[in-house]
């Protein structure tokens, strides 16, 4: 939420009532991060703000990733009372295209009722049609193959977005600073920081906050020179880079450069560049339909059968029994 963003304001004899779409295997942690805030709202002011209510695709019971099953308590063809809805997605929600519920989401929208999503929520929106000429954000784990199927769309990597009647979260732990500033845009700072307290946050986070640490944070180096070369090879991970650019960006020799990446990470800077591109690559081949020679090219690899002998060598099976893999 930007600090331009008006505030939001209810009528306190009127409880907000918010529904979760609970998509198959969707990630537990960023629905109990969103519901749970709720529930302290009500017990910390002494008044009943919030209601919620859980709904499925198909108004059966629906596992999460973690196997916990809940029960919906509303089907989606009685929704329309909701004020708010966040689809709640994890695994794969590419792969998610029943018609029913998008064209269920797309009548919602046309109402007065939010809608949000949490983690691969986002992705579901997008699908729908409901994301046009809205900023917004998904878990960075979705980005790369949000990116080819809607290149278009104002995808920001931030924790979370609230743009006008469209809540997005990029999922974990980020849905409590999310639903810290609802909060607080509905009912007051001082409530918020209750319920943020209550929950043993110590540091509530902006929406503009990065959602990753720093390369350099992750692989367990603190050397600042080697920390920009790893946030560069990072975030370009589609072609391979030249020893000389790196050493350039890193502000030292080649040879001094070698030396940092075999003291910090104990690999040259090839091999490191290569995995990360073999990771995109296999991030590509779970969540998009685009070929082994379209993911080759887009991860910078010569040739299919370049791509395909690097890839076995890394994972110990072939680029098209990934898919198997995740279809299994």
């Amino acid at each position: 939420m930007t600090r331009s963003d008006p505030p939001m304001t209810r009528s306190d004899a009127a409880p907000e009532t918010v529904g979760f779409l609970l998509i198959p295997g969707f990630a537990l942690l960023s629905y109990a991060s969103a519901v749970e805030p709720l529930r302290a709202a009500n017990i910390l002011s002494g008044r009943v703000l919030y209601r919620w209510r859980h709904l499925s695709p198909d108004g059966r019971p629906v596992s999460a990733s973690s196997g916990l099953t809940i029960t919906p308590d509303l089907t989606l063809p009685d929704a329309g009372g909701l004020d708010t809805l966040l689809i709640c997605a994890g695994g794969n929600p590419a792969s998610f295209r029943d018609r029913a519920t998008l064209g269920a989401l797309r009548r919602l929208a046309h109402g007065r009722m939010r809608l949000g999503g949490l983690s691969g929520g986002p992705y579901i929106l997008a699908r729908a049609g409901l994301l046009h000429g809205y900023r917004f954000t998904l878990h960075w784990e979705h980005a790369e193959s949000f990116g080819e199927e809607f290149p278009g769309l104002d995808l920001r990597r931030s924790l979370f977005e609230i743009d006008r009647d469209r809540l997005t979260c990029s999922g974990g732990s980020a849905a409590l600073d999310m639903m810290h500033a609802l909060i607080a845009g509905v009912h007051g700072t001082a409530l918020a920081m209750r319920v943020s307290d209550w929950f043993l946050q110590t540091r509530v986070r902006e929406g503009a906050d990065p959602q990753r640490m720093t390369a350099g944070q992750r692989l367990g180096t603190n050397n600042p020179a080697l920390g920009r070369v790893l946030a560069v090879m990072e975030a370009a991970a589609d072609a391979p880079f030249r020893r000389e650019r790196l050493a350039a960006l890193a502000g030292v020799s080649v040879r001094q450069l070698e030396r940092l990446f075999h003291q910090h990470l104990g690999c040259t800077p090839g091999t490191h560049d290569r995995r990360l591109r073999l990771e995109r690559a296999r991030m590509l081949l779970r969540q998009t339909g685009l070929s082994v020679l379209d993911i080759a090219v887009a991860c910078g690899f010569a040739s299919a059968s370049h791509f395909s002998r690097s890839f076995r060598a890394a994972f110990g099976h072939a680029p098209r029994d990934e898919r198997l893999r995740m279809r299994r």
